[in-house]
């Protein structure tokens, strides 16, 4: 999910691009929603296929699919081999990605891709510098904050969602789950502490989200809020795509880790506050003022590893006061410029 986020700008700079052209974005069904919510994008189709060299009948018949709509031109921001193959066999004449992977003989236009410190170091610019090598825009922005758009009706749902889950309008986000591995989360018991600090100061209740594999790891923060006085709905597994980004955009804070849902969070212009260890907040971090990263800086981070073979040092030096104190400020900083 992080990445399709990412990718948003870049998108956004093929529409400018081709303001009259028929723009389709083929993505994975789990992100397909977020790309029907933005107004670049014409049609969406959803690629379930296997990743990998698995599944290849489905991914054939895809081909067919997109073969039959007669594109022009295929932009693949993903480095799979099998992204440039499908787009061979639809026949699509213009072909362009990055010459990865194996898949430079697949492609019309394999592009080199940057070596470290050609470009900015936040990810999001990866995907904008195909396009500037492609020659299809000029130069890249100085920086990025990413917003999704029609961010006002998916406010005005939210808010309506979550009364009906008897939540109230003044609603914390958490979001304790990563789906990277453990390395990426921080403590639950933090999550609830943190949250809790900020509930009872600005007299919120609490929402937590995640996947269907982390409704268990949401109920624990959950229990532990509900001791604390603090009114908690685990909504882990519970929404679609859709419906957690209204959901989010209607929250007065974001909790998370470095995740999909802190990327959607910070997109929506929630203020977001990213607990970061194993991974790099300079790469893979949110964009704009309203997010801010809580980071304890360990001669070890960031390691990138899925378990931390050592001590979790990155995460157990971040304590929940830090945490609260910080959320509560940029709440205030939000407060006072709007």
């Amino acid at each position: 999910m992080g990445d399709a986020v990412l990718s948003l700008p870049a998108l956004r700079a093929v529409r400018a691009c081709y303001p009259d052209a028929r723009i389709t974005v083929l993505a994975r069904p789990w992100v397909a929603d977020l790309y029907r919510r933005e107004r670049f994008a014409d049609h969406v189709i959803s690629y379930p296929a296997a990743r990998g060299l698995r599944d290849w009948g489905a991914k054939f018949r895809l081909a067919g699919e997109l073969g039959s709509h007669g594109y022009d031109c295929a932009i693949l921001f993903p480095n799979a081999f099998e992204s440039a193959l499908v787009s061979l066999v639809a026949r699509i004449p213009n072909r362009i990605g990055y010459r990865r992977d194996g898949r430079g003989l697949l492609l019309t236009r394999a592009i080199p891709p940057p070596r470290k410190g050609e470009i900015p170091p936040h990810e999001s610019f990866y995907y904008l510098e195909l396009l500037r090598r492609a020659g299809l825009t000029a130069e890249l922005p100085e920086q990025i904050t990413i917003r999704l758009d029609g961010l006002e009706e998916a406010r005005r749902s939210g808010l309506a969602q979550l009364e009906r889950h008897s939540l109230g309008q003044t609603v914390v986000g958490v979001s304790p789950g990563a789906a990277f591995g453990g390395a990426k989360r921080w403590f639950p018991e933090r999550f609830a502490a943190s949250a809790a600090t900020v509930a009872k100061q600005r007299g919120a209740t609490v929402a937590l989200f995640g996947s269907p594999q982390e409704k268990d790891l949401c109920g624990q923060v959950a229990a532990q809020l509900e001791s604390l006085g603090i009114r908690a709905k685990n909504l882990a597994g519970a929404t679609t795509l859709s419906e957690f980004i209204e959901l989010a955009s209607a929250c007065i804070l974001f909790l998370t880790n470095d995740s999909g849902a802190m990327h959607i969070a910070s997109a929506a212009g929630v203020p977001t506050v990213a607990v970061f260890g194993a991974t790099n907040h300079i790469t893979t971090g949110p964009t704009g003022p309203l997010a801010q990263v809580v980071r304890e800086p360990v001669e070890c981070s960031p390691c990138l590893k899925r378990e931390c073979p050592i001590d979790h040092r990155c995460m157990e030096r971040v304590g929940a006061d830090r945490v609260a104190k910080q959320a509560l400020l940029l709440i205030d900083q939000v407060r006072s410029n709007s």
